[in-house]
């Protein structure tokens, strides 16, 4: 890729992802995808492709994770209030990088999102757009930019609803992709497999 958006990226990757094991011992985001890498790292890399600057935050103990991010090339911000959900965790990363022309916001757990569909999200912020989600079939994906006019709202997230407010009082700009990875995560032990 030779695209470099203005916008900073956010990588989150705070969640506790207990369905992948109830348990607690094992992150899902440290877990290794087919050949080895592990699936946030992947993430984070796809995604410094097109944003320059990434910052991932993670929950406070989160050092092997931190690591990982940081050697990936990301600015790491360990945030107290990702106990209280993405949307706080997102608000965290937006006031640590309220300087910022725009946020490209993806998520830890989506590997395999090709730089492609990041750079097409990134464009139209980019020129201008103040919300930019990519659709693969019709279904909203993922990463979702957001322009400087959302800062405030987005200081304010709390909870785990994410950035669902913003899009409940904002029509994004819709860049169709032929890219299912868009909508697929890791959520179980099984999503690693096939690929």
């Amino acid at each position: 890729m030779t695209y470099s958006s203005s916008a900073t990226g956010i990588l989150l990757a705070a969640g506790l992802g207990t369905r992948f094991d109830p348990s607690g011992l094992h992150n899902k985001l440290l877990a290794s995808l087919a050949d080895g890498t592990p699936v946030v790292f992947q993430s984070a890399r796809r995604l410094l492709l097109v944003a320059a600057e990434v910052v991932a935050v993670v929950r406070p103990g989160a050092e092997k994770l931190a690591d990982v991010l940081n050697e990936a090339g990301c600015n790491v911000i360990f945030s107290i209030d990702a106990e209280r959900g993405m949307g706080a965790t997102l608000a965290a990363a937006v006031r640590a990088t309220s300087e910022a022309e725009g946020w490209l916001v993806a998520l830890g757990d989506m590997p395999w999102i090709e730089p492609s569909s990041i750079e097409a999200v990134a464009r139209p912020l980019d020129a201008g757009e103040a919300l930019v989600a990519p659709v693969y079939r019709g279904k909203r994906g993922h990463p979702v930019g957001f322009g400087i006019g959302h800062r405030d709202m987005l200081m304010t997230l709390d909870g785990d609803a994410g950035a669902r407010g913003v899009f409940a009082t904002a029509t994004p700009f819709v860049v169709e992709v032929d890219d299912p990875n868009v909508l697929r995560d890791v959520d179980l032990p099984g999503d690693l497999e096939g690929r």
